[in-house]
């Protein structure tokens, strides 16, 4: 999480990061570009953070894309497609993680 947190504080920057700790990155911009670990270690409790809604959302764009050829300009939808594409859409209102979603169901 830490190189996510790093593109997110500075996507142009160059480092690499030998290990799974903060201690183990090394930095080849200028120093003064340089996050301090306070700010990368905040982001990174962010990110985490987002993450389970991150989830969901990706899980919830394959599901669109599996209905992508519904709405080909040579077929037109049913009510329930389009009840069902909407339903996918609007359920990062209601849910927050792939944990306690309850996905509708696809016709």
């Amino acid at each position: 999480m830490i190189d996510r947190a790093l593109v997110s504080l500075r996507p142009n920057a160059k480092w690499t990061l030998m290990g799974p700790e903060l201690s183990n990155l090394v930095w080849h911009d200028d120093p003064s570009t340089r996050p301090t670990d306070a700010e990368i270690n905040a982001k990174v409790v962010e990110l985490e953070a987002a993450e389970p809604l991150r989830l969901l959302r990706v899980e919830r764009n394959l599901r669109i894309a599996e209905t992508d050829w519904w709405a080909s300009s040579d077929l037109t939808m049913t009510a329930e497609q389009t009840t069902y594409r909407q339903a996918l859409r609007d359920i990062t209102n209601t849910y927050t993680s792939l944990d306690d979603v309850v996905w509708p169901e696809k016709p």
